[in-house]
């Protein structure tokens, strides 16, 4: 009797220390995890999550530079031909045959640095874009290769037309022979800006400089003003100018998505780049034709 009044107290006791326990955990509070703060606001985000994972960009390419093979054929074809309307004067018809190809966002793509813009919240500065163009990490796009290598191997001599400024030749010169780009034998083929005093960010100078010793047949760029130099007006002047050239584009004129930036995104502010980010985007939204909801 005294052992199992004894059992039946040391269970009471364990019982007693397990309600204490419990309920001491029960006091306690778990830890709060901390909030992971919110990522930066940045307009350039659906775009290049589509320039970098969708398969649409890559097929938009790759259809752009199966056309400009096409159109390539047609033109060596047609000594009438020409890309540089305004430009190409005289008897250019016995000219040897060139292209004129953009670089940024025409044959290699820098999504990269328009990510690493989008993720730390912060917009294009030279100071960032001159470093990043000098890691040489800038990617192909789909297509420029191959589109490239066929026309060197028609003969026809591929000229690159950038906005990189001279100082940032080496590394882009670099970055394109590690794809294959052919660069032009003994023939200088890297027209820059500001390589010479009258190259400015508008090319037709550097088109009519390639226009004085060949036939330009393709010109592709991802811009408005790689085919035209009046590409800074408002809305409604481009929408003319791109009007007037209609017969052009798909033609001699290839045009290559790029929906992250360009003059289509400064057109609405009448591309005053002194107007703060939020001044930029109010103007940018108040051209967007919008449904008036339910």
């Amino acid at each position: 009797m005294i052992a199992a009044i004894g059992s039946r107290s040391r269970l009471v006791a364990l019982v007693a220390l397990i309600l204490l326990v419990a309920l001491g955990c029960a006091g306690q509070r778990p830890p709060v995890a901390a909030q992971a703060p919110e990522p930066p606001a940045s307009d350039l985000l659906n775009a290049v999550l589509w320039m970098q994972r969708s398969v649409e960009y890559k097929a938009s390419a790759l259809t752009a530079f199966a056309l400009a093979r096409i159109r390539l054929d047609q033109a060596l074809a047609d000594k009438d031909w020409t890309a540089a309307p305004k430009e190409q004067t005289g008897a250019y018809q016995a000219l040897p045959p060139a292209i004129v190809l953009d670089v940024d966002e025409s044959i290699i793509d820098n999504s990269g640095y328009q990510a690493w813009m989008t993720l730390k919240g912060t917009t294009f500065d030279s100071k960032t874009w001159n470093a990043y163009v000098n890691t040489v990490t800038s990617q192909v796009i789909p297509g420029a290769v191959e589109f490239a290598r066929y026309a060197d191997s028609k003969g026809v001599k591929v000229f690159y037309v950038s906005n990189r400024t001279a100082d940032e030749e080496p590394a882009t010169r670099k970055n394109l022979e590690k794809f294959g780009f052919p660069m032009g034998g003994n023939v200088d083929t890297m027209l820059m800006t500001r390589k010479q005093p009258d190259w400015g960010s508008a090319k037709g100078t550097r088109r009519a400089f390639i226009a004085k010793s060949y036939r330009i047949l393709i010109n592709v760029g991802d811009n408005f003003g790689d085919f035209v130099d009046d590409y800074r007006g408002g809305e409604a002047e481009r929408l003319k100018v791109m009007e007037d050239n209609k017969v052009r584009w798909g033609r001699e004129w290839i045009m290559i998505a790029n929906p992250s930036y360009g003059s289509f995104e400064s057109a609405p502010y009448r591309h005053d780049f002194k107007l703060s980010d939020a001044e930029k985007r109010t103007l940018k939204r108040g051209v967007l034709d919008a449904w008036p909801g339910p």
